[in-house]
């Protein structure tokens, strides 16, 4: 039996209509992470200001300028008990955070020690064509043993992240969080914690690349676009999105044998110390190449202040749905006590993702706890109204 086949980490075999579209129209799982949700990105946005013109404008920026050196590298990493050999940024998973202030220059520095040809993107950042790390479209890709400056300005303050876009590396380590500072700063809270959560396999069950290999196979036998109803628009979404299912029925194609928040799955998750009565700004990032999240924080509701990376009236939920690539910014005034935060696999039979806050003493919740959040009210698109 191929290897594909052998472990967990497969396909659902409920709905390929959904799948050969990925595959045909948008090349594999990379695609899927990177680019799923783009156009949310313009979310408040100031209309006169289009990321080609901010970007271009801003070749020489008026900031200081950020140096850093991004070492791409086999390594073994420990998921929180489970060790897994894969690919990252400097050793760790996700990568060392990249922070910067609004108008500053980034100079950063790739080198290539991947047995294979590797390029950064910077994911949401209005940018020079030539920085975007697309291969074949902006840039070529940097063989194994070689080097890459890239050089730009980061225009806007908002929440980024950086990963490659060659293949299915998006779905190895190779993820790091990308902070760009507001130097006026309107929001008031008194700490910042920056969440990256991501579905896995790499190094534990199949390959991204054999899954992709199975995709292939399976997908695209008889050359069709599927075999699901089509929409309006050619594509098979496996059911209407809408209401508490904001993805519809089909929300993803691959089952990942593990999901992380900052790197540890939730047998031994991340603990975010604090005091209660402070207002915590929660930086969240889904690196995930197929997998949106439900994300929630017992006993705490949410206000919603930025999504990918621009700022929104501040608005009240329960929870919400972060879809691949997408990011927002939350703050929560800490309770007392040790609370879950949680991150459910939308739509998929799949243990949540997991971390802790906590402010004082008490028991550990079980890994096993669902906050009543999570059927609380959950943010909708239509609910965001963009800042000045």
């Amino acid at each position: 039996m191929p290897a594909a086949h052998s472990s967990p980490s497969t396909l659902h075999g409920k709905d390929l209509g959904r799948r050969r579209f990925l595959q045909l129209g948008a090349g594999g799982l990379v695609v899927i992470g990177a680019g799923a949700f783009a156009s949310t990105q313009l979310i408040g946005r100031p209309a006169s200001v289009s990321p080609d013109s901010a970007a271009q404008s801003l070749r020489g920026g008026n900031g200081k300028i950020v140096r850093r050196e991004l070492r791409a590298a086999p390594t073994t990493v420990d998921l929180g008990g489970r060790i897994v050999p894969t690919w990252t940024y400097g050793g760790t998973v996700p990568g060392p955070e990249i922070r910067a202030t609004a108008g500053d220059e980034l100079r950063i520095r790739l080198l290539n020690e991947l047995p294979a040809p590797t390029t950064v993107h910077w994911h949401g950042i209005a940018l020079p064509t030539d920085m975007d790390g697309v291969p074949g479209l902006s840039q070529e890709e940097v063989a194994p043993a070689g080097s890459f400056d890239y050089e730009f300005v980061v225009p806007h303050p908002g929440t980024y992240w950086f990963h490659p876009h060659v293949g299915v590396q998006l779905d190895t380590g190779l993820q790091a969080p990308l902070i760009v500072e507001d130097p006026t700063e309107p929001g008031k809270y008194d700490e910042e914690v920056v969440l990256v959560l991501d579905d896995w396999t790499d190094g534990w069950g199949d390959s991204p690349d054999a899954i992709l290999q199975q995709m292939a196979r399976d997908g695209m036998g008889d050359g069709g676009m599927g075999d699901g109803e089509m929409g309006g628009d050619g594509m098979s979404m496996g059911g209407m999105a809408g209401g508490d299912q904001p993805l519809g029925a089909d929300a993803g194609d691959v089952t990942y044998l593990g999901h992380l928040i900052n790197g540890r799955l939730p047998a031994d998750p991340v603990t975010i110390e604090s005091t209660p009565g402070r207002r915590i700004r929660f930086r969240v990032i889904n690196a995930g190449a197929d997998t949106a999240y439900r994300v929630a924080i017992g006993g705490h509701r949410l206000t919603v202040t930025h999504t990918d990376g621009f700022g929104v009236t501040p608005l009240e939920v329960d929870t919400l749905v972060i879809g691949m690539g997408e990011r927002y910014d939350v703050v929560v005034t800490a309770g007392d006590g040790v609370f879950p935060i949680v991150a459910v696999p939308e739509g998929k039979d799949a243990a949540p993702a997991r971390a802790l806050l906590r402010t004082g003493s008490g028991r550990t919740p079980p890994a096993d706890t669902r906050p009543t959040e999570l059927d609380g009210r959950l943010l909708a698109y239509t609910d965001l109204t963009p800042t000045e």
